[in-house]
């Protein structure tokens, strides 16, 4: 996987003040114009990730701690460690740590090339 300053800069960019993502790698897919992004996440206790989209599909897993994953349209669902979850492009979404400890996931992104990791929704 390639990494570049701009792309490195924009994932590791905190969202909101309770999430962190570390970009661990980027590499492009068979789609033309989208690349894979791959990224640690967190989400502080008693954190939200803050209501976002992103410009393609985020197929997430949780590797410690439970989020509550707050998903326009649909009943809020509770996730643990060994879960994974899957939000269409574009779709608004949030994830809130209730707990007394960090939530920790591994991100993966097929996002279009040059667009912004993700974009906060009020």
């Amino acid at each position: 996987m390639l990494f570049n300053g701009q792309a490195m800069a924009q994932a590791n960019a905190p969202q909101a003040s309770g999430l962190s993502r570390t970009l661990v790698g980027r590499a492009d897919v068979s789609v033309p114009g989208r690349e894979a992004v791959v990224a640690k996440v967190e989400v502080a206790p008693g954190s939200r990730a803050g209501r976002h989209t992103h410009p393609g599909d985020e197929i997430s897993y949780v590797t410690d701690g439970e989020v509550d994953l707050l998903v326009d349209g649909q009943p809020a669902r509770t996730l643990k460690a060994g879960e994974s979850f899957v939000i269409p492009a574009g779709v608004v979404h949030d994830a809130h740590n209730a707990s007394g400890a960090p939530a920790r996931l591994v991100g993966v992104y097929v996002v279009e090339k040059g667009k912004p990791l993700a974009t906060p929704v009020p």
